[in-house]
């Protein structure tokens, strides 16, 4: 009898929180989800409709960053370029500024240096969406706070659900685990909001985690420490205190990335980061195009080029592998594209969670109303 009494008393404050918090969050989690659908596949769409994502590939080797930028200040003086990316053998090379105050990528062709396309990030219609993804097209600091606390609220949604859900006898679990497709469309509405929602909150769960990587620091450290059973690698902290040194007659930029291709002499995509005098020029490489995971990462100096450290990806331990997953993950692409239609179903059915409950809702009060007159 006791049993039976705690079981109602925790389904009756799992009932509540679940609904408050629905409709609190819904429409933030219904926008969040919906946009991740569209975004799971922008770069099959943007290969199928854009020309300037591919040029010919050739024998001769790339040209360095340094004539890269430079072609970029001829056509946009004044442009930060302190991010240059190489994104294949058959792909444009892209150099990341902000030109008079707004984000773009700068594409040209990585043998010749011929320039293809300038991408504004405030036009673009998938940076656009993925903005609104990440922070409801707020401004960033925000919005990243209410996507983020949203995404956490949808995971105590999930368990709540999962609680509702639960049948009072073990004996109807089997029949609690199938829809009524020939029900009425209310009940069909039900059962497709709980049963959707018990068979899915495990990957809803992961993909919520993972997004939360991009929110908080304290998810990204958690993710790590979780990867190393507690442990601190010193291995996976790159050198900081850089002691100044005479410049060299050569560019240590361009230094600093001929130098990975002979690392990595079989990767697909690289990338040069600078941050000034006083922090190491970064380069990174990864084994396919477009494939943001398996990276490895090297630290130049940035006066002298001298190779301060090598991380490559096999020598990273396994919570820096898994920190490094998260953008993988939470987009599908660490599975390739079985895992982005996975990925992009997913999507659909966590956005049909906020309506298909909130018509649960809805229904609910009116026939209260109904029988109370």
């Amino acid at each position: 009898m006791k049993k039976k009494k705690k079981n109602n008393t925790l389904k009756k404050w799992a009932g509540r929180l679940h609904l408050w918090l629905g409709l609190l969050t819904g429409v933030i989690v219904f926008i969040v989800a919906v946009t991740g659908c569209i975004y799971v596949f922008h770069d099959e769409i943007k290969d199928a409709i854009y020309d300037y994502r591919f040029v010919e590939e050739k024998t001769t080797e790339y040209l360095p960053p340094s004539k890269i930028k430079e072609n970029v200040q001829q056509l946009y003086p004044g442009t930060t370029d302190d991010f240059v990316i190489y994104t294949g053998k058959n792909r444009p090379v892209a150099v990341y500024g902000l030109y008079k105050e707004k984000p773009y990528y700068f594409y040209l062709n990585p043998y010749s240096g011929e320039f293809l396309y300038a991408q504004d990030f405030t036009k673009d219609f998938f940076e656009i969406v993925k903005s609104l993804h990440m922070y409801l097209l707020l401004p960033e600091e925000i919005g990243r706070q209410v996507v983020g606390i949203s995404t956490l609220i949808f995971i105590l949604m999930l368990i709540t659900g999962v609680i509702l859900w639960w049948p009072k006898k073990l004996k109807n679990l089997k029949k609690s685990l199938k829809v009524k497709w020939n029900a009425r469309w209310r009940r069909l509405n039900y059962d497709l909001h709980n049963i959707s929602g018990f068979y899915l909150h495990i990957l809803a769960i992961i993909v919520a985690i993972t997004g939360l990587y991009f929110s908080y620091d304290w998810v990204s450290d958690g993710i790590y420490y979780l990867g190393n059973f507690g442990e601190d690698v010193a291995s996976d902290h790159h050198v900081e205190d850089i002691e100044q040194k005479p410049e060299i007659s050569g560019n240590p930029v361009d230094i600093a990335f001929y130098e990975t291709l002979e690392l990595e002499p079989d990767y697909d995509m690289y990338f040069v980061w600078t941050e000034g005098d006083h922090h190491p020029v970064v380069t990174g490489a990864y084994p396919e195009s477009l494939n943001f995971d398996h990276q490895s990462n090297f630290y130049f100096h940035p006066q002298s080029a001298e190779l301060l450290q090598k991380q490559f990806y096999s020598d990273k331990s396994t919570g820096m592998k898994l920190q490094e997953m998260s953008y993988g993950i939470h987009t599908g692409q660490f599975f390739g594209m079985p895992g982005k239609i996975i990925a992009f179903i997913l999507s659909i059915f966590v956005a049909s969670l906020p309506v298909t409950g909130f018509i649960v809702w809805w229904g609910r009060k009116n026939r209260m109303k109904h029988l109370t007159r």
